[in-house]
């Protein structure tokens, strides 16, 4: 049975002495890894990609985006992307696991940077001239410690992601509408229910269910989520099924009854019409969103009558 293809840090690092960190240019990462990479695929690992020469798109869950000089992008484990890129593109890229970044840290985690973990939040941004200049100087101190074989290699590399991770996130924050102070320990709480999320939303479909877990009422759930994403909890829910239906509906031959049981759906009707109520909802303002809309679609039908 044909499955989405998982990309691990091992399968690019030619630095075999480290399973969990890799940086690279990309037009090098590109040349390198063409095989692997030239299809749609997911990851098993935290990756970013800066792109500071260039034009091109650049799909993620869906969603596609536009690549150009000062564009960055941030995807965290299973997300499945893909990209039209230009031949002149230029730019950095790291990736590195969870266990990577942490094991330095007692109070530092990748869950405080929502631009990472979130399913809710942006997965590209579009950065000034000035600051990608700052971040590309950053990632080429990065890149030159990766290659030598220093004393405290790592925890000087550990030293350069934080400090890019924390400014990326105020620049952010500090172009944002939200006022982010001070939905600080709402940001933290809704991070540990979409990590629960990810990690049951194939046995658990109930709101009540998640705030059990979490220890709070499902009424402070839902204002949780709310004021974070101006969602119920039951949208991000559904939300996260539908993205695993999409990408096995496109990028696997998975009948729809198969998908639908393996996301513990015993009637593949009410996963029918969440998908098609959610695409048929959808106003895409590019012409690549309306083909990505139109080929979901063909697949969902397709599939259905197959089945039926």
């Amino acid at each position: 049975m044909k499955e989405i293809q998982l990309l691990k840090i091992d399968d690019m690092n030619q630095h075999k002495n480290s399973s969990n960190f890799y940086v690279n240019t990309i037009q090098n990462h590109l040349i390198n890894n063409h095989q692997r990479i030239e299809k749609p695929h997911k990851h098993n690992f935290y990756a970013v990609f800066l792109f500071t020469k260039g034009s091109g798109t650049h799909e993620i869950d869906f969603t596609t985006y536009e690549v150009k000089p000062g564009a960055i992008f941030f995807l965290y484990p299973g997300q499945t992307h893909g990209w039209h890129l230009s031949d002149d593109i230029e730019g950095y890229l790291f990736f590195h696991t969870k266990e990577f970044y942490e094991m330095g840290y007692v109070n530092n985690t990748l869950y405080e940077y929502p631009f990472f973990k979130s399913n809710a939040s942006n997965k590209c941004f579009y950065l000034d001239q000035m600051f990608t200049s700052k971040l590309m100087h950053d990632i080429e101190n990065i890149y030159n410690e990766y290659l030598q074989n220093n004393w405290k290699k790592t925890q000087l590399i550990l030293s350069y992601l934080t400090q890019i991770y924390i400014l990326l996130n105020r620049q952010i924050e500090s172009n944002s509408l939200i006022d982010h102070n001070s939905l600080r320990h709402y940001q933290n709480q809704f991070n540990t229910f979409e990590h629960l999320v990810d990690k049951y939303y194939k046995e658990i479909k109930s709101a009540s269910e998640y705030a059990e877990k979490l220890n709070i009422t499902q009424k402070h759930l839902n204002r949780i989520v709310k004021s974070i994403t101006d969602k119920t909890t039951t949208n991000i829910i559904i939300e996260r099924n539908i993205l695993e239906a999409k990408r096995n509906l496109i990028y696997t031959n998975k009948t729809f009854n198969q998908i639908a049981q393996d996301l513990g759906y015993t009637d593949y009707s009410y996963l029918t019409n969440c998908l098609k109520n959610t695409q048929e909802r959808l106003r895409p303002n590019s012409s690549n969103a309306i083909k990505n809309n139109q080929i979901i679609l063909a697949h969902l039908y397709h599939k259905i009558n197959s089945t039926t």
